[in-house]
């Protein structure tokens, strides 16, 4: 029996699991625990879940907190657990409720937090809603703003009233009295002067519904179980309003241009700072939650210094030639989508998008032009500017810019346009420009807290007119709220000593401790990708022998010299090589593999290694080989150990919440997902379909495939402790959220757990990291239902407990101690284990703030929890303390983590299936990505792109 777990009782007629051996007693023991019940228990339909027991109450799981029967629909058992509904897929929304707070936790020692929330005072009564539509439409967000604010000042007295409504910048217009015009549509005519000739518009307004304060009101004090999001909406307009016309807005943050302060991150791109700002319900009152932001905006220069710093070229004047292919390909990447303004026009400033930058210099690229004789002849750039400009261009030998349609043959020289400002950076950053960004805004949690209270004091809202006009007031000062620092799990390591570890805020040492079950390594080889003269064999000599000592004192043994050690350069030598190993050295249990830094080697190794030839690859820089350091050895062998299928540590298992008294199995699930940048950017081997316009819609190609897939990554965990995980991932379409095939995923981690363990869970606890709230239903919807027609199908009846957690990291809450002697470490933070929920949580629902992490650098942010779902009754206490816990178990390092570590595999799974994806003919630094469009042969091909070979699929690859 694997993992020391005895099997439970169970009877099944028809399944997929196979049938189990009984034992007598009662029903054996997990991981060092009683069970209790038979091991698998029917539960009713996804409402009662495990509260639900059928006919014997003695032998059903154990509740984790009080039932709340009237919380779900009950349905029959041998329905899918979901409640009915028109659709065999799409459940109404109603039919899925998230559960309300349990309780409020109570484990762990007090501590006084501020939170960067700030208290909002409504008025009672009702704020009107008008929808605004503007012909011509398509203007940017800050064309209509212009519009309506004119349209507010010429109708001031006729259709406001006088008032000040508030406008979204696309179609949502509030006013805190009704206008007077009833519910018809009104149009009217607006004028905006314009350069050369003014601009005319109409627009039209319509009525559209009340949004009810009152029903605000009733939910905070938890008279109502619905969070009216039309009135938070109304709100969040009238609080938006006037910073949107004063700075540049950016999703949820506002940002002005550099004043006083310069942070180039290089290529043309500088750092901007901002706030965010948004309006958040939580219990008895209104909330507004600013922050201090930043982010990476296109510096406003010359294109030619913009393409000097794109290409690093230092003086123009030496460069007195054409581009090259190579710098052209660069220079188009970057400029390509932008906004440029001309300069050869005097005051008449006129803007265009780059579309495009020519194959052909100024001075030799052409295009029609119309003679006054009215014949079409061909026309160089430069010489058109030399003749209607009367400009001798300084850079003809350099290309032009072709702006505005792509069929029109529209070319600009360089030197004549400069790059508008405020334009924010979508590009993924560089390495060096992401550390830059880091270091730059980074700051200590104190120093933090004072910028937020500084922000608030300048935004001074209490005098901003859009907020007297609602009525709306704001406290200056943050809310205090009382936390936890929840104690922190005892871990167990192995070996003869079997020493036990309590972190210290959350960190811990492996010194004089072994693994639990640490591998011994037999037949290993070491291949180096950098050059002699970069890493000599010397090096390699002393690494392996360091390597070999701190592996033995661990626990891993690796032992005798490698059966192979050679040097190698270029990415095409990886296939070739593992080849010659795999068929040459039977039984070949590691290969290290020495990089001389960033290159198209690694994701060659990952994808040779992991996908062909099912072989477990180590990795490490030329620079940690030359200078070894027993911290960096000591962090490869956690990672060697758990890809050779060792375990690191685990959770003592006397101290483990008591959902570890029957068999739980762990998911992470998360979605990566390609730069919006590469949304409209066919790949050049396809043909895509363009993009059209039908009437008022952008309608996308049907291609489903024009560009980088998402790409979905689901773990589950395999054993009790719980320590070993299994991996699934796939493929679906740019930028879906929900994860398509999550059915046959879930499906194949319970079959795998049922293999590794002979248990069936009776419960599953799935973390799903990476959903904002905008999409927490159709997420729930979907997904939900995958994981119940995953076990439907696997056994008639068969119907865990299913717990759905959402992990938020990418949110703006931060805490910070009321009492500086609570502060943690150089940067002042909150101490490991902090969790609030109170205060700043949700009116109703289940949801709490854990900071599990220390934070070495910059302000911790703590992660959000919210329970979508939860059949298993949980209290606070125990899925809180059972979060903490489980971010203890991440076996890269001795430290505990910002999120629970089946979230974080899951994310390093997709993350490493992008290097999959990486083809191996290298046209660029890095790589070049397979691309495919609906075409099935594609799709297929991504498929197996990303397939991780028998062997690998066993263990922790992506460690």
């Amino acid at each position: 029996m694997s993992n020391g777990l005895s099997t439970g009782s169970s009877s099944s007629s028809s399944s997929s699991f196979g049938s189990i051996g009984s034992s007598p007693g009662n029903g054996g023991c997990l991981g060092g625990m009683p069970l209790m019940g038979n091991g698998l228990t029917n539960i009713l339909g996804l409402g009662h879940g495990l509260g639900n027991l059928q006919n014997n109450p003695s032998s059903g799981p154990v509740s984790l907190g009080t039932p709340n029967l009237s919380q779900h629909p009950v349905v029959p058992p041998n329905s899918s657990g979901m409640t009915r509904s028109n659709g065999p897929t799409n459940g109404s929304l109603q039919d899925f409720q998230c559960p309300l707070r349990p309780d409020h936790g109570s484990e762990g020692r007090i501590i006084s937090l501020k939170v960067n929330h700030f208290q909002v005072k409504i008025p009672k009564g009702f704020i009107h809603h008008y929808e605004i539509s503007i012909q011509p439409d398509k203007c940017p967000r800050r064309v209509n703003r212009e519009i309506v604010e004119t349209m507010v000042q010429a109708y001031s007295q006729k259709v406001f009233n006088g008032q000040r409504p508030v406008f979204d910048g696309r179609k949502n217009l509030y006013s805190r009295d009704p206008l007077p015009i009833g519910r018809e549509r009104v149009e009217l005519e607006v004028t905006l002067p314009g350069e050369g000739r003014d601009r005319v518009f109409h627009v039209g307004i319509k009525f559209v519904a009340q949004a009810s304060l009152y029903a605000l009101e009733e939910a905070l004090e938890g008279k109502s179980s619905q969070v009216p999001l039309d009135a938070i909406q109304a709100l969040d307009v009238v609080m938006r309003h006037l910073p949107s016309m004063t700075y540049t807005p950016v999703g949820r943050s506002f940002f002005s241009p550099p004043e006083g302060y310069s942070h180039p991150l290089g290529g043309g791109r500088e750092v901007w700072f901002g706030f965010h700002q948004s309006v958040r319900p939580s219990y008895w009152k209104m909330m507004l939650n600013i922050d201090v932001s930043a982010t990476a905006f296109y510096k406003a220069q010359p294109v030619i210094e913009f393409m000097c710093e794109v290409l690093d070229i230092q003086d123009m004047q030496e460069q007195r030639r054409p581009l090259a292919d190579s710098q052209r390909v660069k220079f188009t990447k970057e400029i390509r989508g932008l906004k440029v303004e001309i300069t050869h026009c005097g005051a008449m400033k006129r803007k265009y998008r780059v579309c495009n930058v020519t194959r052909r210099p100024a001075q030799t690229q052409s295009f029609p032009l119309q003679s006054d004789s009215g014949q079409t002849i061909e026309c160089t750039v430069a010489k058109y500017f030399l003749e209607r400009y009367k400009m001798k261009l300084q850079f003809p030998y350099l290309p032009c810019l072709q702006v505005g349609q792509e069929q029109k043959h529209t070319y600009l020289p360089l030197e004549v346009c400069n790059i508008v400002a405020g334009q924010r950076c979508i590009k993924k950053l560089t390495d060096l420009q992401t550390s830059t960004m880091i270091k730059v805004t980074a700051r200590p949690a104190p120093d933090r807290e004072k910028e937020i209270n500084n922000l608030v004091r300048k935004a001074d809202f209490n005098n901003d007119p859009y907020l007297k006009t609602f009525g709306i007031n704001v406290s200056n000062h943050m809310t205090e709220v009382q936390g936890r620092v929840l104690p922190p799990p005892k871990l167990q390591y192995g070996g003869r000593t079997k020493a036990q570890v309590i972190p210290n805020q959350g960190v811990w040492d492996m010194r004089g401790k072994q693994l639990y079950q640490g591998i011994q390594i037999r037949v290993w080889a070491i291949a180096c990708f950098a050059p002699s003269r970069t890493v000599g064999e010397e090096a390699l000599r002393n690494f392996s022998q360091q390597l070999q000592r701190i592996s033995n004192d661990a626990g891993m043994p690796i032992m005798g010299q490698p059966c192979f050690c050679k040097y190698a350069a270029g990415a095409d030598q990886v296939e070739p090589m593992f080849r010659y190993l795999k068929n040459t050295y039977p039984g070949l249990q590691l290969i290290v593999v020495a990089l001389p830094g960033k290159t198209p080697v690694y994701a060659e190794v990952k994808r040779v290694g992991e996908i062909m030839f099912g072989l477990a690859t180590q990795c490490v820089q030329a620079k940690n080989v030359n200078k070894t350091s027993p911290q960096t050895l000591s962090n490869l062998c956690l990672k060697i150990n758990v890809k050779l299928g060792g375990i690191n540590s685990i959770l003592l298992p006397s101290i483990r919440p008591a959902v570890f008294r029957e068999p739980v199995i762990f998911l992470g699930a998360d979605v990566t997902h390609p730069p919006l940048i590469d949304r409209f950017k066919p790949s050049l081997s396809l043909n895509c379909d363009p993009v059209v316009v039908i009437g008022n819609s952008t309608q996308l190609p049907t291609v489903e495939y024009c560009s980088k897939p998402s790409i979905a990554a689901v773990v589950a965990s395999m054993d009790a402790h719980p320590s070993r995980y299994s991996a699934t991932v796939r493929v679906q379409p740019h930028r879906q959220e929900i994860i398509q095939d999550l059915a046959t995923m879930v499906r194949e981690l319970l079959m795998q757990f049922y293999r590794s363990t002979h248990f069936k869970p009776t419960r599953i606890i799935f973390y799903r990291d990476g959903v904002s709230e905008g999409q927490f239903m159709p997420v729930l919807v979907h997904e939900l239902r995958a994981i119940r027609e995953a076990c439907m199908k696997l056994e008639v009846g068969y119907q865990p407990g299913i717990t759905f957690v959402v992990v938020q990291k990418r949110h703006h809450t931060r805490l910070f101690c009321a009492d500086k002697k609570d502060q943690i470490g150089k940067s002042g933070n909150i101490p490991a284990g902090t969790t609030v929920d109170v205060g700043i949580t949700h009116p109703m629902e289940f949801d709490f703030f854990l900071c599990s992490h220390a934070g070495i650098q910059g302000t911790s942010r703590p992660s959000h929890y919210h329970v979508l779902w939860d059949d298993n009754h949980f209290n606070s206490d125990d899925l809180q303390m059972l979060t903490y816990q489980l971010c203890h178990t991440y076996v890269r390092c001795t430290r505990s983590v910002s999120i629970p570590a089946p979230a974080y595999y899951a994310h390093l799974v997709a993350f490493r299936a992008r290097y999959h994806l990486v083809e191996k003919e290298h046209d660029s630094a890095e790589g070049s990505q397979l691309s495919g469009n609906s075409d099935e042969r594609n799709l297929a091909a991504m498929a197996r792109a990303i397939s991780v070979h028998p062997d690998t699929v066993k263990v922790m690859y992506f460690a």
